[in-house]
């Protein structure tokens, strides 16, 4: 039984080591706010941090996550102040419109604002490129970004 770091808690995890996290994540431990979407990793619903860099966790086996740590939506507003800093402009923007990309579409904003502090329309594009979002809030996503950036200067 492989034990994972999750959200800082050592956690015994009661799946086969080729399981991916999203499963774990979600079937196992009862943690549903990772998305299941394409499960190909195209969609990035099911985005977690993995040592602080954005995966798919639909496709990354719980055997590559031993040894590390996996950050998921559920910690990530408590996180830091990157993580609080990108759930206020999410909410401020009222970027969710059905909601259900949100979660993926998060975490791979707070890595990007983690590495770039003042990322531009280009680097914005670039780390945010592997979210889909079905409902076209990609305006709203990309104003909460520069707005979180903003108020972590």
């Amino acid at each position: 039984m492989p034990t994972l770091n999750i959200n800082g808690k050592e956690t015994a995890v009661n799946a086969d080591d080729s399981t991916p996290i999203l499963w774990a994540l979600r079937d196992t431990l009862g943690m549903t706010g990772t998305k299941f979407g394409c499960g190909q990793a195209l969609c990035g619903a099911c985005t977690v941090h993995l040592n602080g860099a954005p995966v798919r966790s639909c496709v990354t086996p719980i055997s590559a996550a031993v040894g590390q740590k996996i950050t998921t939506i559920e910690a990530i507003a408590a996180d830091d102040k990157v993580g609080k800093a990108v759930h206020a402009a999410w909410v401020k923007h009222d970027v969710a419109q059905c909601g259900y990309c949100q979660s993926g579409q998060i975490m791979s904003a707070t890595a990007l604002l983690k590495g770039k502090k003042k990322p531009t329309d280009a680097d914005i594009d670039a780390a945010m490129a592997g979210n889909v979002c079905r409902c076209g809030t990609y305006v709203r996503i990309r104003a909460a970004i520069h707005d979180a950036a903003k108020s972590l200067a």
